[in-house]
């Protein structure tokens, strides 16, 4: 009886686990990524309120990006150097269609293109249903 408790057990974690792996995989299948060139705030901009109402901080992570909800977090990766941050979006533009994203200075500097002003990155993102 015992035998037979255990290989029940295992079974249905078996399926949980396969189960979990496949809606990982399909998670996965859904990201969206994009390439482009990203820029960062200027320094006048620390403390001015965002268009989420949420102020500006040079400090923290985030971004603006013409279209995408309030809140999405996006994975900006520099293609110069491979360096990449997570960021969330809290404001809108970049307002020139040059650009794709406009990130924090925190950001910016781990990115390692804070005194080049500009930068090709690869933004990678997921949308919630």
């Amino acid at each position: 009886m015992k035998h037979a408790l255990t290989v029940i057990c295992f079974l249905f974690l078996a399926l949980g686990l396969a189960s979990a792996q496949q809606s990982d995989s399909s998670a996965d299948s859904t990201a969206t990524v994009r390439t482009g060139l990203a820029t960062y705030y200027a320094k006048r901009f620390e403390g001015h309120h965002t268009t989420s109402g949420q102020r500006y901080r040079a400090k923290k992570f985030t971004a603006a990006h013409r279209s995408l909800p309030f809140g999405t977090v996006v994975t900006v990766t520099n293609l110069s150097n491979g360096k990449s941050v997570d960021v969330t979006v809290n404001d809108r533009g970049p307002f020139t269609r040059r650009f794709i994203i406009d990130v924090s200075a925190a950001a910016a500097k781990a990115l390692g293109f804070y005194r080049h002003g500009q930068a090709r990155v690869q933004i990678t993102y997921m949308l919630k249903k």
